[in-house]
């Protein structure tokens, strides 16, 4: 009986998650059958029943000899996430999720059912660094980084719920994946981007996705940015502005003390001319903090005086957190901030806060279970 090579890099170590078949790039994967003891080819059916078919079931691949199968699997698909609890809003439409990794760091992802489609907010950090102080998962602060496999593997097993009717009614299938869940994306960089490759990757190399469906947030880390914007990749930038003046927003987002308003918005406007697609400033409406008309009038004249087509306000009314000081603003203040929006041409569209109920929402997601 021959003995099957271990690979080192697929070794779990304290903290670090395995190596996993998502974290490989197509050579790499290649390589790695192959110190299993199989051919090469192997790597693109594995492809194929992970991004096409939604499995890591051995059972289920038998397009693969019988005897090879729980060793590649076993090796090239460790678990990296394990359900811990699940909670259902909107008659089972929106489900929030609490995964244990296997370092025992636990994150939550958010999946929301529309009438014929599923979108997904994923994680990318346990915790977050950048401690927002109006944001439930900022003042966790940040435990490590996510891998791309565990990135990567929720959105496989949200696509696997949707594609199988678990968020009520009729199946669906997944189409959008927001970067909107715990963490800063860009600060967790190459993980971010070979997800992202994955997700817009046609099978058997990744899920399909177009680039226009998947979104990516950032306070504004400015490098990462242009970093982004020179990748080929035109998914959708979000850019979490929450305040138009350098005051108020030092405050706000502690980052901004690194690149300033202005610095943010450059890189937003120079993330259009390099992509054509069009930014979305996300605007989290806080209560006689950050609501005011003049606020509007003047997050209106910045964005104005860098072009027009080139952006899209989403202004959120804050979601609750326990124990924070601030609330949502006023809903005939939150008008009065709209219409001076669209008064000066920008076009605007209030966020949806679905999940509130069970603390799914923008801002909300936080470990409670330790």
């Amino acid at each position: 009986m021959t003995t099957l090579p271990t690979l080192p890099m697929l070794q779990p170590r304290r903290g670090k998650p395995p190596r996993h078949f998502t974290d490989l790039d197509p050579a790499e994967r290649a390589d790695a059958v192959k110190q299993l003891g199989q051919p090469a080819f192997r790597a693109k059916q594995l492809a194929t029943h992970y991004y096409d078919h939604l499995t890591v079931d051995a059972d289920d691949m038998t397009d693969l000899p019988a005897a090879a199968r729980d060793s590649l699997v076993g090796e090239l698909f460790p678990p990296l996430l394990t359900k811990v609890t699940q909670l259902s809003a909107d008659d089972g439409a929106t489900v929030k999720t609490l995964w244990n990794l296997i370092d025992h760091a636990k994150v939550e992802s958010v999946l929301m059912k529309y009438p014929d489609r599923a979108t997904l907010c994923v994680t990318s950090q346990a915790g977050c660094g950048m401690a927002c102080p109006f944001c439930a998962t900022g003042q966790m602060g940040l435990t490590r980084n996510l891998s791309a496999g565990e990135i990567i593997e929720q959105v496989r097993l949200a696509a696997r719920q949707a594609r199988d009717g678990e968020l009520g009614g009729d199946p669906v299938r997944l189409s959008n994946v927001v970067f909107m869940g715990m963490g800063e994306p860009l600060a967790n960089y190459a993980a971010v981007i070979t997800a992202v490759r994955a997700l817009t990757s046609p099978p058997p190399e990744g899920f399909g996705l177009s680039a226009r469906h998947v979104t990516v947030s950032t306070v504004g880390l400015v490098t990462g940015i242009d970093r982004l914007a020179s990748e080929g990749i035109p998914v959708t930038l979000a850019l979490s502005l929450h305040a138009p003046d350098d005051e108020l927003r030092d405050e706000l987002v502690p980052i901004n003390a690194r690149w300033k308003v202005d610095e943010a918005l450059d890189a937003a406007r120079r993330y259009f001319d390099a992509t054509g697609r069009r930014v979305s400033i996300e605007y989290a409406l806080i209560r006689d903090i950050n609501d005011h008309a003049h606020r509007a009038e003047l997050l209106a004249k910045k964005l104005n005086a860098r072009g027009d087509g080139w952006v899209h306000i989403n202004p959120i009314p804050l979601n609750p957190t326990p124990g924070s000081k601030w609330t949502a603003s006023d809903p005939k203040v939150e008008q009065e901030f709209v219409r001076i929006l669209r008064m000066h041409g920008i076009p605007t569209t209030i966020r949806d806060t679905r999940g509130s109920d069970i603390d799914g929402a923008c801002g909300q997601l936080a470990i409670k279970e330790r």
